[in-house]
């Protein structure tokens, strides 16, 4: 018996039709991926599986787990369903993680719950599934908010699969993750789908993760399952256009024309940034933890650089501190020769610096429209615009990310992960500044729009001689949009050096780890073995 089918769903609010006839399987052991573009209707087939509608949704069709029928069941039934026979981990970690409740006890709430253990039982079964998800040093009193974006998405991981369900439905989980840590945890997510028999329905738009895990693939467009079978063969067939198109996006690379070196525009001298940690004896001194240890690196203007590193190893913590969000134990930032000091910074100097973080919805003031939030960085500028042509310029920047002019006028909340990336994006490029850190800027986004981003980034590093720093995990996407690179291991930068030398013939193990750890589809893995064979 599988432990997942469903067959013709059809899914409606409203009179907008968002699921249309979606028929697929997962038989225990199987690992089955979703891929497509945001708003296909992926996660929405995720959200139908688990019995989490919208309450005005209108569903017809049939889903089965484990045999029993989801659609108009019970709500108290279902509660007793998820968790202990389907887990499901959400896209982004932090609205699925309560702030103010440990990790040890979110984690534990499932075992409660469903085996009435004890305390301390929960409490064992608890660090057993941190330490499978490779959060072994972190302890079980530790809050979401003093992990990093990887390691709060491996315990959202860790809540999924404690009880080992039947099914997991995995939406983008390896999304905020560094390459090594995704390796990890899709071999984690295979060994329990292999050894235990647990069926993964795995939602995802980087093929190089499908090519490397799945078994069956199913492609999505506008509601409807276009082309699905063994991933080798709809790898190797790619009969539908769309999905031709998926393929021809995910090895976009973006057009970097060559330019002289400018003068300096960026420069961080010696920073070291350390963090107390939680005595170890009434008495004794707290031990301070060591996020950035002598990191020093200049950027030019114009100049675009990437920066790569393992979740932990201090890039957020040199984010705060060149946007002036943290004040350095030691060490010197400076923009366009003006000292970056936290309180102290003019509003000129912050305007020519921007950054799109790595969590969108937690950048954004929910009670605002998105008019309001892409307008927002206007505040900084002396003569910023007004009335019509403050409409207009919000209006320019939302098309240029993809979106509708009259998307302004709509909740934050009403738009997909994927979506409201692209509107940060918009608020960061709408006073033009001069230099832009991009922090996952991309991660959320389905290839076709990446590429897109990716493009629009390149341009308009081009037109206004915009500097950036691009901060991600995808390695395929750093070498497609910058020309130089900086790896950061532990707080210290252990390797740098144009872009294709460093990727191509990585000097330094950890750079080596790295590469050999990031998923390729199998004719960029054909390029490598080539080039190597040379």
């Amino acid at each position: 018996m599988n432990v997942l089918s469903v067959e013709a769903l059809s899914v409606r609010i409203g009179a907008a039709e968002i699921l249309r006839d979606v028929s697929l399987t997962v038989a225990p052991g199987e690992i089955v991926a979703l891929t497509g573009e945001s708003g296909s209707g992926k996660s929405m087939t995720a959200l139908a599986t688990m019995g989490l509608l919208p309450r005005a949704a209108e569903a017809s069709g049939e889903i089965r787990v484990g045999g029993a029928r989801i659609l108009h069941r019970p709500e108290a039934a279902l509660c007793r369903m998820r968790g202990a026979e389907m887990g499901m981990v959400f896209q982004e970690p932090m609205t699925a993680l309560n702030p103010v409740q440990t990790i040890g006890r979110q984690v534990s709430e499932t075992v409660r719950l469903h085996k009435g253990a004890s305390s301390a039982q929960a409490k064992e079964l608890a660090r057993a599934a941190l330490d499978r998800v490779g959060l072994t040093e972190i302890p079980l009193d530790r809050y979401p908010h003093e992990l990093s974006g990887g390691q709060r998405q491996r315990v959202v991981i860790a809540m999924a699969t404690v009880l080992r369900p039947k099914l997991l439905i995995a939406d983008e989980p390896t999304t905020a993750l560094d390459v090594t840590t995704q390796a990890r945890i899709l071999d984690l997510l295979r060994g329990l789908a292999r050894d235990e028999g647990m069926g993964l329905l795995l939602i995802t738009h980087d093929l190089a993760v499908v090519h490397g895990i799945a078994d069956r693939l199913a492609v999505m467009k506008a509601g409807e399952i276009v082309e699905a079978g063994p991933t080798a063969d709809v790898f190797a067939a790619r009969a539908h256009p769309y999905t031709a198109a998926l393929f021809a996006a995910s090895g976009h690379r973006a057009s970097l024309t060559s330019r002289a070196a400018d003068a300096p525009l960026l420069s961080v001298d010696g920073l070291d940034q350390s963090y107390a940690l939680p005595r170890t004896s009434l008495f004794g001194a707290r031990p301070r933890f060591p996020a950035l240890k002598g990191v020093s690196l200049e950027i030019r203007a114009g100049e675009r650089v990437g920066l790569v590193g393992e979740s932990g190893s201090g890039k957020s913590t040199l984010t705060r501190a060149i946007l002036g969000l943290e004040t350095p134990d030691r060490g010197e930032i400076r923009l366009g020769g003006a000292a970056i000091v936290p309180g102290a910074t003019l509003a000129e100097t912050r305007a020519d610096m921007q950054v799109v973080f790595q969590d969108p919805y937690g950048s954004f003031n929910p009670r605002h429209r998105v008019e309001r939030l892409v307008a927002e960085p206007f505040h900084l500028m002396a003569d910023p615009p007004r009335g019509a042509a403050r409409q207009q310029a919000v209006a320019d920047a939302l098309e240029a990310v993809g979106l509708k002019p009259e998307d302004a006028r709509r909740y934050i909340h009403a738009f997909s992960g994927g979506q409201r990336q692209r509107i940060a994006i918009a608020r960061a490029l709408i006073t033009r500044p001069k230099f832009i850190i991009f922090d996952e800027a991309v991660s959320a986004l389905d290839v076709r729009v990446r590429a897109q981003i990716l493009d629009l980034i390149a341009r308009l590093s081009d037109e206004y001689g915009l500097a950036y720093l691009f901060i991600s995990h995808d390695l395929s996407v750093v070498r497609g949009i910058t020309t130089r690179v900086l790896v950061l291991r532990r707080g210290e930068i252990v390797e740098e050096g144009p872009t294709e030398e460093v990727m191509g013939a990585p000097r330094h193990p950890y750079t080596q780890e790295l590469i050999a750890a990031a998923p390729r589809l199998p004719e960029d893995q054909a390029r490598t073995e080539e080039s190597h064979a040379t």
